[in-house]
C-alpha cells in the first residue's frame, strides 16, 4: 500500500504531467474498490453518492462535517489510489474556518480536495469567495503532505447562468493560489473550450452536467484537465438495482443473469 505522501505525489504528477485524468466517483469501500480495479489512477469522494447511500437528499446539510471526513478515511483505507474529496464549502463561512475542512481531511487520509463558493442558499460575493480560497491555499501548502487543492465556482449549478463572472471568479481562484480550478455546470465543447483557453491552472468538468454524448477525447481536446462524474456511478448504480428490484416485484429473475459473479467480485476484495 502507498504512503498518503506517495499517493499525494502521485497525484500532483498526474496533473503536471501531458493528458487527461479520468476521476470517477466512489461513495463506500466497495465501489473504490472495483474502480482500482479497472485500472484508474485517482478517485475523488462524491457528496452525491454518499447521500444516496445514506438515504438522504443531497445538499443543505444532509450529511454532518463529521460523517463525511469518516467516508473520506474509508475510501482513502480501501485504496493505494490517491483520492479527492468534495468537501462541500468547507462546513463554515469563514475563510479560516473553512480552511480546516483540508486540514482534517489530509488527516483521513485524503490528498486532494475542493471546496466550494456557495453555502446552500446562496454564491458568496466575490471578494469573500476569494479570500476563502486564498484561505485554503494557505492551509493545503502548511500540510504534512502533498494536497492539490481545488477551488470551486458554482454558479451554473446554482441558477446564476453568467459565464463571464464565473470566469473571472476562476481566474481569481487561481490567482489566490488554487491548484486546480472547477465550474460544474459546464455543458457542450464550446464552453469548455472557453473556460480553459482562459484561466492555466487545471481545470476539472464533470460530466453529469456535461453532453453525455462527448467523449473523452473530445473533452481533452478542449484544454480540460480532468474529468469527474460526481453521482453519476451512484445513480446508474441505483437504477439497475431498482430495474431488478421491481422486475423481482413482477415475479421475473432474469437479472440475475447481469450480476456481477461472486467470484470476481472476491478477487478484487481479496484482502492484500
Amino acid at each position: 500500500m502507498r504512503s498518503q505522501a506517495e499517493k499525494g505525489r502521485v497525484f500532483r504528477e498526474l496533473h503536471e504531467r501531458p493528458g487527461l485524468i479520468l476521476l470517477p466517483n466512489p461513495w463506500d469501500a466497495g465501489s473504490a474498490k472495483l474502480l482500482q480495479s479497472l485500472g484508474f489512477e485517482a478517485l475523488a469522494t462524491t457528496s452525491l453518492g454518499m447521500s444516496n447511500a445514506l438515504g438522504r437528499v443531497d445538499g443543505d446539510g444532509a450529511v454532518s462535517r463529521d460523517e463525511l471526513l469518516e467516508n473520506c478515511r474509508v475510501i482513502a483505507r480501501a485504496t493505494d489510489l490517491p483520492v479527492n474529496a468534495d468537501l462541500e464549502n468547507g462546513y463554515a463561512d469563514d475563510p479560516t474556518e473553512a480552511a480546516t475542512m483540508l486540514r482534517d481531511a489530509a488527516a483521513a487520509g485524503i490528498v486532494g480536495g475542493s471546496i466550494e463558493d456557495w453555502n446552500g442558499e446562496r454564491i458568496y460575493d466575490f471578494n469573500h469567495a476569494v479570500e476563502r480560497v486564498a484561505a485554503g491555499a494557505e492551509m493545503a501548502r502548511s500540510l504534512d503532505v502533498p494536497f492539490t487543492f481545488t477551488a470551486r465556482a458554482e454558479n451554473l449549478i446554482r441558477g446564476v447562468k453568467d459565464l463571464d463572472d464565473t470566469i473571472r471568479r476562476l481566474q481569481a481562484f487561481e490567482k489566490a493560489g488554487a491548484d486546480v480550478l472547477y465550474a460544474p455546470g459546464l455543458h457542450d465543447l464550446s464552453t469548455m473550450r472557453t473556460v480553459a483557453s482562459e484561466v492555466t491552472k487545471p481545470l476539472n468538468v464533470v460530466m453529469s452536467a456535461g453532453d453525455p454524448d462527448l467523449t473523452a477525447e473530445q473533452i481533452a481536446a478542449t484544454g480540460v484537465k480532468r474529468i469527474s462524474v460526481g453521482g453519476a456511478l451512484s445513480r446508474l448504480a441505483l437504477a439497475a438495482f431498482m430495474k431488478g428490484a421491481s422486475d423481482m416485484k413482477a415475479g421475473r429473475f432474469q437479472w440475475m443473469r447481469e450480476t456481477m459473479p461472486t467470484a470476481e467480485l472476491k478477487k478484487v476484495f481479496a484482502p492484500r
